[in-house]
């Protein structure tokens, strides 16, 4: 038990630094000063990088904490029942935050643009907490889920839907550091919850009895509703948007919206199934006997892909506005360009980092048992990056209004996830469902920069691009399945890789920060 508290004593310290890295930030950036487009896009994507990094750092915080208190069968429930939720998560937002950013800088009236789409998703939510109530026994049944996770799940998506709108309108907005905040305290209240419920209540409930009607029999129950407050107070905290916000709902413009939103839904869906299904599939092709704790330690080494997960998502936060907000300027196609580039040699830095130091970070995971997976680590950490390239390419049906294409690439690499998934799980587990994942992302990338030079063409520099991913990918995979016992030379290659990126680089970033 001293362990226990001893990790509580740790997560609450790194809770207070994260809290001070914000104040500086706050300071920092909100002085009067005028940035240009590039400082402004990296100081958005910096405040939301924490904003988002810190939410998505919760579930990797949480891994010591689960991999600890549950059992590697248990915590393959736990991962199973999350894969559920970001599903429903994509249908239940059905595209509205990329609509919303487009048709804020098509429309005079802005402010209709809003009203209606976050009208559209209250009475959508609603619809749905209505239905998910009188019909939650069939979905336990057909998904196989406990129904008190059900009765608790359906409420964190309730909530989180009607949460989408407004924070699209802070993105919009510039109101990063509230965004940023309203996010830090969320994730705060959520952590301190599971670890309240988890760790200090078992404890203290011998020594109180009231605590002791507060004890479930399930544990499993509590992670739910540590969500459920945090979503709750989320929502709470945004009240101010829904007390401004003119209630006024343009039928002929949602209609408009709708049809924009229709291909980002799907392309939503087809993400989801990339980045979901393959837990499902490998609780429901692997024998009974073994496949939730295949589940349980696929899902725990899938966590130490969430750096370039936390990079790729902080990265799109903030390009997406910029995206929309400079397709009409001078060239914008240069600025596209150029933050593909630079996109890839981050991610490439991140990809190298994380396989050099994975023997460190790997302690984050408290179970020897949940090692089992670490091979696919590098793998699911490439996915990913071909991933957040992909994000950076889709810019040209995007400003060009044709999210038809974004289902039609996002629907292929989710073809591409069930058949690999359905026909090698069976002979090769878990690598099978992280090759797939490679293999779908990696698909997606080369489709989406294909059509995009055919119908927006972009001059990115692909041969500088190509030889930096080539190396990178080379010294990582050499270094973790080949010379892993030698991190001398895995700190070696990081620094080569580095200086190397530095000499090629250094006087364009220069000229860019002088502007």
């Amino acid at each position: 038990m001293d362990e226990k508290f001893h990790f509580l004593f740790n997560t609450l310290l790194h809770w207070y630094i994260a809290k001070l890295i914000h104040c500086y930030i706050n300071i920092t950036f909100t002085k009067k000063t005028r940035l240009n487009p590039f400082k402004s896009l990296f100081k958005d994507t910096f405040i939301y990088g924490l904003a988002t990094v810190l939410p998505r750092m919760l579930s990797f915080l949480l891994v010591p904490l689960y991999t600890e208190v549950f059992s590697k069968e248990e915590y393959g429930v736990v991962v199973f029942v999350f894969s559920y939720l970001i599903f429903f998560n994509v249908i239940l937002s059905y595209g509205m935050e990329t609509t919303v950013f487009r048709f804020y800088n098509k429309k005079d009236d802005k402010s209709k643009v809003i009203s209606t789409a976050w009208l559209s998703m209250l009475a959508s939510s609603l619809i749905f907490l209505v239905l998910a109530y009188l019909f939650r026994l069939e979905i336990a049944n057909i998904t196989d889920i406990n129904l008190s996770y059900i009765n608790l799940i359906i409420w964190v998506l309730f909530f989180d839907a009607i949460c989408v709108i407004p924070f699209t309108y802070l993105r919009i907005k510039k109101q990063s550091i509230r965004y940023a905040v309203i996010k830090l305290i969320s994730v705060g209240v959520n952590l301190g919850l599971n670890i309240f419920f988890l760790l200090a209540l078992p404890v203290w409930k011998n020594h109180i009895e009231t605590l002791e009607t507060l004890c479930l029999d399930d544990s499993i129950n509590y992670i739910f509703i540590s969500f459920v407050i945090a979503s709750a107070l989320t929502v709470f905290m945004l009240l101010p948007f829904f007390f401004k916000l003119k209630y006024q709902f343009d039928v002929r413009l949602w209609k408009t919206m709708l049809n924009y939103s229709w291909p980002v839904l799907v392309a939503g869906l087809a993400f989801s199934i990339n980045e979901t299904l393959d837990k499902i599939l490998l609780n429901y092709i692997l024998p009974e006997n073994i496949s939730e704790a295949q589940v349980g330690v696929y899902g725990a080494c899938y966590k130490l892909s969430v750096f370039m997960t936390l990079f790729a998502t902080a990265f799109r936060l903030g390009v997406e506005p910029f995206f929309f907000s400079h397709a009409d300027s001078k060239n914008p196609k240069k600025a596209y360009a150029l933050i593909a580039k630079y996109f890839t040699i981050l991610g490439l830095l991140i990809l190298l980092g994380v396989t050099v130091f994975i023997d460190y970070l790997k302690l984050i995971i408290r179970g020897q048992e949940f090692y089992e997976a670490l091979s696919i680590v590098p793998i699911l950490l490439l996915a990913n990056l071909c991933l957040g390239i992909y994000h950076n390419l889709s810019v040209w049906y995007k400003v060009t209004d044709q999210t038809k294409f974004g289902a039609y690439i996002s629907g292929i690499g989710a073809i591409l996830t069930i058949v690999i998934n359905i026909v090698f799980i069976p002979a090769y587990g878990f690598k099978a469902s992280a090759i797939a994942t490679l293999i779908a992302y990696g698909s997606m990338m080369i489709l989406s920069y294909l059509l995009g030079q055919k119908y927006y063409k972009i001059d990115y520099p692909i041969k500088r691009i190509s030889i930096y991913a080539l190396v990178g990918i080379l010294f990582s995979g050499l270094y973790f399945y080949v010379l892993r016992d030698y991190l001398w030379i895995g700190i070696l290659m990081f620094v080569t890789y580095l200086l190397m990126l530095i000499k090629f680089e250094k006087n364009e970033i220069l000229q860019y920060l002088k502007k």
